[in-house]
């Protein structure tokens, strides 16, 4: 791989760690919203990563020439394949008097869990950081290596 494909692979990351705090941020948002049935409230939603090297992890070719096994396009790193919704129930809440209660008297809260959500927020800013430090060291390597041809 090449130095400049470095910013190919941490730039994904980055987006893809981006999308995970957006998502983050939406849960959290969202976290105390009621219902007026369990099929309205909120659920908390996760996005799904899929690494663009499993071919080449695999073992499979996919004709890259003069590098056997070597995926095409395997600098690109990681996509965001989907954002899937939690299958957790729902909290049914007690509330007679709210203006969205069911006959029975209950709304429902969502299924999102604060201190889960907190914590994949702190992983997610790690790994956006990680990114940003690769990025960094790539581009000091390459800067020393232009320094190298100007001696």
């Amino acid at each position: 791989m090449s130095l400049f494909k470095v910013f190919d692979v941490s730039g994904s990351g980055m987006n893809a760690q981006q999308t995970r705090l957006n998502t983050v941020a939406s849960n959290l948002a969202n976290s105390e919203t009621v219902a007026g049935s369990p099929e309205q409230a909120y659920r908390s939603r996760q996005p799904v990563f899929a690494s663009v090297l499993q071919a080449a992890q695999q073992g499979q070719s996919t004709g890259n020439p003069g590098h056997p096994g070597e995926a095409r396009g395997a600098n690109v790193g990681v996509r965001v394949e989907d954002i899937v919704q939690s299958d957790a129930p729902v909290q049914p809440l007690y509330m007679p008097n709210h203006p969205q209660a069911d006959e029975q008297g209950y709304v429902y809260r969502s299924n999102v869990n604060p201190v889960e959500e907190m914590t994949n927020m702190i992983s997610a800013s790690r790994s956006y950081q990680n990114n940003v430090e690769v990025m960094n060291t790539s581009k000091e390597l390459l800067l020393q290596t232009l320094r190298l041809g100007q001696q």
